[in-house]
């Protein structure tokens, strides 16, 4: 079995191409390290500070540039879902993600990540910023920024709640009746965390109820954490809750994104069943 090869900042006294250095100091296959390279777990950290992922095997590496090397087979070997573009913009564009897709990679690699899927589907190059984040485990919609500008516009939105999110998730247990909206104030790592949920429905062979949910706060695992603190976590989730496991996976969706567009100024809401999109003139 592969073991996990992890090289922190080292710094190269001798121009050099990439696979070659890494070759000399892992042991590993010119082949191995062209994957590494390609699938983004490769980093350079240049004179000017800069750091960026390395893909190309030939790319050069000069003396006084530091490198770093985040090798794990499993992750390597991970064969990442699809995500589906539903709208573009050209400034931003609107995704629908899957389940096991990653919003943003981390050091050991990002093929298996939403951003590296947009950066490859645009024939174009395009910057690619993530102005929101679902877990892995989450299926929904994501919003992506491609340029600067776009990136502080649609932050500002989420930042003055001017964004609603809306969520469909399915927990254990009897919430009651679906009469109201009712609403979680906890918070959650010493911040103001509010989430705002209305029953959809019960299901006693399964006890369990189905629950359309909004959030005004973007804390971690928010959700998760709130239903899982008052009683009813959701299914499915691994890290939270008891009683809850199933083999279906984290019953959690992000269903809508509603806003206003700072560019074209119109009401935008997208739903993901259908991948419908409404556009609202003034």
């Amino acid at each position: 079995m592969e073991k996990k090869i992890v090289i922190k900042k080292t710094q190269i006294d001798k121009l050099e191409d990439v696979s070659i250095f890494f070759q000399k100091l892992t042991g590993l296959s010119k082949t191995k390290i062209k994957d590494a390279m390609t699938k983004g777990a490769v980093w350079k950290t240049d004179s000017r500070r800069k750091r960026k992922r390395i893909r190309r095997a030939t790319a050069r590496i000069q003396q006084g540039d530091y490198v770093e090397f985040y090798y794990d087979p499993d992750i390597l070997s991970i064969v990442p879902p699809s995500a589906k573009l539903l709208y573009d913009m050209i400034h931003y564009s609107v995704w629908h993600k899957p389940v096991g897709l990653m919003t943003q990679g981390t050091d050991y690699g990002d093929h298996c990540s939403l951003i590296r899927q947009s950066e490859t589907y645009f024939q174009s190059k395009r910057n690619n910023f993530p102005i929101h984040r679902l877990d892995r485990e989450t299926e929904g919609l994501v919003v992506i920024a491609h340029t600067s500008d776009a990136a502080k516009r649609m932050s500002t939105l989420f930042q003055n709640r001017e964004v609603v999110k809306r969520y469909r998730a399915i927990v254990l247990g009897n919430l009651g009746f679906p009469d109201k909206v009712e609403k979680i104030e906890i918070p959650l790592d010493g911040k103001e965390s509010i989430t705002e949920y209305q029953i959809e429905g019960y299901d006693s062979v399964s006890n369990t109820s189905i629950v359309t949910i909004w959030i005004k706060t973007g804390r971690k695992h928010q959700i998760r954490r709130h239903f899982d603190i008052i009683g009813y976590p959701v299914m499915g989730d691994p890290k939270y809750g008891k009683g809850n496991k199933n083999d279906q996976g984290l019953q959690l969706r992000a269903i809508s994104l509603a806003f206003r567009c700072p560019f074209q100024h119109k009401e935008m809401c997208f739903h993901l069943q259908g991948y419908s999109i409404q556009v609202k003139d003034d």
